[in-house]
């Protein structure tokens, strides 16, 4: 008898020892978010403040670029399949800008796959067998799973299915980190980045009426604010978006945010909007204002 308490009191000791080491371990496994972007720039307006907030917040945060942004303007503004276009050239100033970029919002691991950029869906790049449109999904999410191994991101944020408006590389991005997500089993949540359709239909009016716009959105641009799941208020970090912005100056796409006065980039910089795609964490609520909600 007395030897079969001995056990029992060592099978407790041994249990509670690692239920202690388990907790131990959870604690200093460092928050981590990823950022699973196309293109160098792509990081700002979207995720630009979540990251930047992050950061504020002792949570680890890793941008993966998938391309180098070949298709994108050259210095001077020369547009792709024009001459004097120097593909190497667009490659190096929009690398360059991604340093700095990321250097602005703290972002800090940057991770460049490298691909070649795809362009816009249905311009000659798509062509291109090296574009990244063109990698198999499965090869190009091993070296993201890598990624997701080493830095073991429990929030994983790109883009939707659709690619948010149909771009090629975003729409494959889409593909590979699902795809990552899935092989490694390491992500808790993973968001697509969403415009709320609401909010943005103010942007086009509030665009319009300074005259820095003249265009009208499709009808079916953004999300419907019902299946947006998580809004993050990052108007503490809207200025440095335009910051990082500013360093993507080569690419003229950005200019109209730049023109625009402090109140309203304010506006449009001071939130951003997400769809929760898949969640693990039990307690996370249905509707959140934090990527990490449940997890701290």
């Amino acid at each position: 008898m007395e030897s079969a308490v001995r056990v029992s009191v060592l099978i407790r000791r041994v249990a509670a020892t690692q239920r202690r080491a388990d907790r131990q371990g959870l604690m200093a496994e460092q928050l981590t978010i990823m950022a699973v972007h196309a293109h160098p720039d792509d990081e700002v307006i979207s995720t630009g403040g979540v990251l930047a907030r992050c950061a504020a917040d002792g949570i680890r945060t890793v941008l993966v670029t998938c391309t180098n942004g070949e298709q994108g303007d050259a210095p001077g503004g020369i547009k792709p399949g024009r001459p004097g276009h120097d593909a190497s050239a667009v490659r190096a100033q929009r690398l360059s800008e991604l340093r700095e970029s990321a250097a602005l919002l703290d972002i800090e691991h940057v991770e460049l796959l490298g691909y070649r950029d795809s362009g816009m869906d249905g311009w000659d790049g798509n062509q291109d067998p090296e574009a990244f449109r063109n990698i198999p999904v499965k090869q190009a999410a091993a070296r993201v799973a890598e990624l997701m191994r080493r830095y073991r991101p429990q929030v994983v944020v790109t883009y939707d299915e659709n690619g948010n408006y149909g771009h090629p590389d975003h729409i494959q991005a889409n593909r590979v980190a699902r795809a990552a997500a899935a092989a490694t089993d390491i992500p808790d949540k993973l968001y697509y980045t969403a415009i709320p359709r609401e909010s943005s239909s103010e942007m086009f009016t509030a665009l319009r009426e300074r005259g820095l716009i003249d265009v009208e959105p499709p009808q079916d641009f953004g999300t419907p604010m019902e299946l947006i799941t998580t809004v993050v208020d990052v108007a503490g970090f809207a200025q440095r978006k335009v910051k990082a912005l500013e360093a993507h100056g080569s690419q003229g796409d950005s200019v109209p945010f730049l023109r625009m006065p402090a109140d309203l980039q304010q506006m449009i910089f001071g939130t951003e909007s997400f769809v929760r795609h898949f969640n693990r964490v039990q307690g996370a609520p249905e509707r959140e204002t934090d990527l990490f909600a449940g997890l701290r």
